[in-house]
């Protein structure tokens, strides 16, 4: 059994998902009467905006987490972290971390919490940034580092990711958690919990992820070019919580060509109140990832009305429960296409049951790290962990 719970988190940027993560988890853990601590970290400065890097500030997260795990090293060392605790990485990627392998390996047996470490891709994902900027070699053999320290238990988000894990030569626990951590009354809430009428919605296309060259902008300004020569009268929009920023200048280029000549729409600098009334007065959200291990984005269009239109790839497949309906052959124009004109028709049947499956997600956690779960359910270790790649989860 779990005596504590010492949670990891991230830097709390309301640009990004960060914020959100610890308010969601600590809902679950406060309604589970889990006894927690959050691990505070300093913060590089109060921007919290992305000046240097991809999914956050290189230099913020260097910062953040090396200050956050000197507080936990001290948390350690003072005896309040003990032996029947557990340590919750909300993130794998964690600098400083080369200090738990060198303090758990000199400490007694009995004296080791439990690490959990939350992957989100890295350096097994061949679409990751990481290979992109070069920094595969090393964030390759930190990974390796991660699988070596003592007590140590992974948690992929999906049954793909898992099968990386393993190519990979891992060797620690690995548990299938099935889905983003997500708090969907949290998210319904900004809105008043007013999801708008199906025929009051704009006729809008959404695309929500990153600009960056792993999720492929490329393919969906293909698209908008093909349907807008077909004549439908579809507003297409990118949806940036910041400037539009791209690891790839050729795609702002574009977009900017798009935007200039009336096909696309650019919003940027959206607060999360500001994004979400957008998801809800539009009818689809487009995904064309290569690198996208479940996303944020599908949860929250789900839980607001939005259609959604994915690739089957990767995650997708168990993300959807297998639904052909909304998910379409990768690198497909005409079969996405296809899906994005039957999606602005009428809201999906299965609508609300993706995000329901993924509001349960940080239970599932807690589940695995309290160890209140079947064997097989969710734990991946053993050489059978294929066994359940093409099981409905929901």
């Amino acid at each position: 059994m779990m005596r504590k719970l010492f949670y990891m988190g991230l830097e709390p940027y309301e640009g990004r998902y960060t914020l959100q993560l610890q308010q969601w988890s600590v809902a679950a853990f406060q309604k589970r009467n889990i006894d927690y601590v959050i691990v505070p970290g300093t913060t590089i400065d109060n921007t919290k905006a992305i000046s240097v890097g991809q999914v956050l500030d290189a230099h913020g997260r260097s910062y953040f987490g090396m200050s956050q795990l000197m507080n936990l090293v001290q948390m350690m060392r003072s005896g309040e972290c003990t032996g029947d605790d557990v340590i919750f990485f909300e993130d794998m990627f964690q600098p400083g971390m080369e200090s738990l392998p060198y303090i758990m390996c000199q400490i007694p047996k009995e004296q080791r919490p439990k690490i959990f470490l939350r992957c989100l891709a890295q350096a097994i994902d061949p679409d990751d940034f990481v290979h992109v900027w070069g920094m595969s070699k090393w964030m390759s053999l930190y990974e390796q580092m991660c699988n070596e320290i003592p007590n140590v238990h992974i948690l992929a988000t999906n049954e793909e990711m898992v099968a990386h894990m393993r190519i990979a030569n891992w060797t620690a626990p690995i548990y299938n958690i099935s889905g983003l951590s997500f708090g969907k009354q949290e998210v319904l809430g900004r809105i008043g919990g007013n999801v708008q009428d199906w025929e009051t919605r704009q006729d809008r296309v959404v695309f929500a992820a990153r600009f960056d060259q792993e999720k492929q902008p490329d393919f969906f300004m293909d698209i908008i070019e093909k349907v807008k020569d077909s004549g439908h009268p579809v507003e297409f929009a990118v949806l940036s919580g910041g400037p539009l920023r791209s690891n790839n200048p050729k795609y702002i280029e574009r977009a900017k060509d798009l935007e200039e000549r009336g096909l696309l729409k650019i919003y940027t600098d959206l607060q999360k109140n500001d994004y979400y009334h957008l998801l809800n007065d539009s009818k689809v959200l487009f995904n064309c990832a290569l690198q996208d291990w479940v996303s944020n984005t599908v949860s929250e269009a789900d839980t607001l009305g939005c259609n959604v239109v994915y690739p089957a790839y990767r995650s997708f497949p168990e993300t959807f429960s297998n639904d052909f309906t909304r998910l379409y052959i990768p690198w497909s124009q005409e079969d996405a296409i296809n899906k994005i004109m039957k999606g602005l028709d009428s809201p999906s049947p299965n609508m609300g049951k993706i995000s329901d499956w993924t509001d349960s997600t940080i239970d599932r956690m807690i589940d695995i790290m309290q160890g209140s779960y079947k064997h097989n359910e969710w734990s991946r270790s053993g050489n059978r962990y294929r066994d359940h790649v093409a099981t409905s989860k929901y």
